[in-house]
């Protein structure tokens, strides 16, 4: 794997592994104290350097997640509250399967003025959290897609955070803590009716500017994009792997080569906003017309580049991608979740979600 420095980071340093399948450019402007502070993870990894990957930029596209076997760190900030926090990541291989460790704290800075973390709770911040992810090396589509659900986190990044789309809002007007739009941000199950979608309501349920937050017990997490980890340059090939879903697959950034019109352009969502008016308002209908802040707005017309569940197979390699539009990264696991990703390796459990 490959990473780089966001312009004036101010340091291009390139450390190899002993594999001799990972080659990482640093990109901290003083990753020297950070490399050093975490040595137990260098350990597990057979002595490899501990890999500061602060506001990295990736740029390996490779689908094996063996090649991205390494100890990782990054020191970060809470902007809103000045609260300096380590990320430890540890991705380690068998023949078979990868295992990603972390304390599920991001590689960028957090929590900027746009974020009202855990229901905007004065003062909230993450929890370091644990997290082991298993990722299978052999990766296939299954006869029928799995559906998103709340027990089952979409993918897990590289920088060791959990990719979880779906929210625990909907539309439920006779809740006491329903807003005056008749929403309530927590206590939706999965199948529920008029389930929110984070990155369409205005406020975002609290995210920053990576599109992600916490839930009240504290777990950082990704409801969309991570806005880090790749960027608007692509290499000719296009965007790099930011992560695996639970399926094995990778998950790319937005850009792909177009191999019809011989451009790198990004990929396009298959999903369209539904047209005209939901019904008649009432105690399980929103009303209105089709605005996107729920999920049962849209529906998948096959009308971008992407199947159902936002994925696309390139020069026979499957994987997920970024897209600017619902669903954002994923809508369904197009092959079989391994079981780690269940919510219960997080935290000791399912905690209450956003």
């Amino acid at each position: 794997m490959k990473v780089s420095g966001k312009p004036g980071s101010g340091l291009t340093a390139v450390v190899a592994v002993a594999a001799g399948f990972l080659v990482i450019s640093g990109c901290s402007s003083d990753s020297s104290d950070t490399a050093s502070e975490n040595t137990d993870p260098v350990e597990e990894t057979g002595g490899a350097e501990v890999v500061d990957i602060f506001d990295a930029i990736f740029t390996e596209r490779s689908a094996d997640c063996a090649d991205y076997v390494n100890t990782y760190d990054a020191t970060v900030m809470d902007l809103q509250n000045s609260i300096d926090f380590n990320a430890d990541v540890v991705v380690t291989a068998t023949d078979t399967e990868c295992t990603f460790t972390s304390n599920s704290v991001p590689n960028h800075n957090f929590n900027d003025e746009s974020a009202a973390f855990a229901g905007g709770q004065a003062g909230a911040t993450i929890t370091a959290t644990d997290s082991v992810s298993v990722v299978t090396r052999t990766p296939q589509i299954a006869d029928n897609p799995t559906p998103l659900s709340q027990e089952v986190k979409n993918a897990i990044f590289l920088n060791g955070v959990r990719l979880d789309i779906l929210s625990a809002g909907c539309y439920r007007p006779t809740s006491a803590d329903a807003g005056a739009d008749g929403n309530v941000n927590i206590g939706c199950a999965s199948d529920a009716d008029w389930l929110l979608d984070p990155l369409s309501t205005e406020q975002k349920f609290g995210a920053d500017e990576h599109n992600a937050h916490t839930q009240p017990g504290g777990l950082y997490h990704y409801h969309g994009g991570p806005n880090a980890m790749f960027d608007d340059n692509p290499g000719s090939d296009g965007s790099p792997v930011i992560g695996f879903a639970a399926d094995g697959f990778p998950v790319y950034g937005s850009y792909f080569y177009d191999n019809d019109s011989g451009l790198v352009r990004k990929a396009v969502s298959g999903y369209t906003l539904k047209v005209g008016s939901r019904g008649i308002q009432s105690d399980t209908n929103p009303g209105g017309d089709y605005n996107g802040i729920y999920n049962d707005d849209w529906e998948w017309t096959n009308a971008g580049d992407l199947d159902e569940c936002n994925g696309m197979e390139i020069d026979g390699q499957y994987g997920y991608y970024v897209t600017d539009a619902y669903p954002w990264v994923m809508a369904c696991i197009s092959g079989t979740p391994h079981e780690s990703f269940g919510n219960a390796d997080a935290g000791g459990g399912p905690p209450p979600r956003q």
